[in-house]
């Protein structure tokens, strides 16, 4: 973190500005805002008022939300300020407080100043025998927000979540959640099964997939009580795929194409990027799925 601060001792005005160090990604702008939101301004500076949000802006790849409040400091009004840039699995964060709007033309300067940049990508070799397996063993996942007019209009954004798990001896597992202010449950995706890679394919073959219904605890995004279950059609897919290293966020993706959207993996989001794709990145441990007990 780096800090800077600014008085004016004529009128007892002040500021500091936080320069937040990057961390993995929630998954979405919207998930990075919220956690950021309450970890850097809610816990430090406790306002009574949710943030007045501007509306979300994207450049080269990065989505930048903003949103500021007031708060009392010495008896004074002051006023949090936090801005959140979130892309290619990272997020980072700039706070400003001050008690004074003299300062707000300085804050926006130093914003207008960031140069947000697009990582450059290094491309793991694949080789075409099944021990490239021990390439995508592990946890990969993929978070988006609910992106509706009407969520967005009202602001009642939530999130699907995707998650495979890879193993050694051949078999995966994958999960989607499901969690809208909308609706008055928890969706539950489960499959699993076996894969198998061929030279830069892998064929994803389910073996079972039920997706259930559960209620929302508290109103939350956690597990309530199980309400039912269902089959979903069990769907076979050879994908291409690719491990790319992101040096500037220090993380490796694995980038899943095909020809079209599956019912499984969604839409497309490698964007210009990578066409016809799905960027899976290692997830933090806040973001891996968490199942019911």
């Amino acid at each position: 973190m780096v800090n800077y601060s600014f008085t004016n001792k004529k009128n007892n005005s002040w500021c500091q500005i936080s320069i937040i160090k990057s961390t993995s990604s929630k998954g979405s702008i919207d998930q990075d805002f919220e956690s950021e939101w309450q970890e850097l301004v809610v816990k430090n500076y406790k306002p009574t008022d949710a943030p007045q949000l501007n509306e979300v802006q994207e450049a080269d790849g990065w989505k930048i939300k903003a949103g500021g409040t007031k708060f009392t400091f010495n008896n004074n009004v002051a006023m949090a300020l936090l801005t959140t840039m979130s892309g290619f699995n990272r997020c980072v964060s700039i706070v400003a407080a001050t008690n004074s709007q003299d300062y707000l033309k300085d804050i926006e300067a130093l914003l207008a100043s960031v140069d947000l940049k697009k990582p450059e990508t290094i491309t793991q070799p694949v080789t075409g025998n099944n021990s490239n397996n021990a390439t995508i063993i592990g946890t990969w996942g993929i978070s988006a927000s609910d992106q509706s007019s009407y969520a967005v209009n009202n602001g009642i954004n939530g999130y699907i979540s995707r998650q495979y798990t890879f193993n050694a001896n051949g078999t995966y597992y994958f999960y989607i959640k499901t969690f809208q202010y909308v609706l008055d449950k928890l969706l539950l995706t489960k499959e699993n099964g076996t894969y198998q890679i061929s030279g830069n394919n892998i064929t994803i073959i389910p073996q079972k997939s039920i997706i259930e219904a559960w209620s929302k605890k508290d109103g939350t995004d956690n597990w309530g009580k199980l309400l039912n279950t269902q089959n979903i059609t069990l769907e076979n897919q050879t994908y291409q795929f690719t491990k790319h290293y992101f040096p500037g966020i220090h993380e490796w993706s694995l980038v899943l194409q095909a020809d079209k959207p599956t019912n499984r993996d969604g839409p497309f989001n490698g964007g210009t990027t990578f066409s016809n794709a799905w960027i899976y990145g290692i997830p933090c441990n806040k973001c891996l799925i968490k199942l019911p007990d």
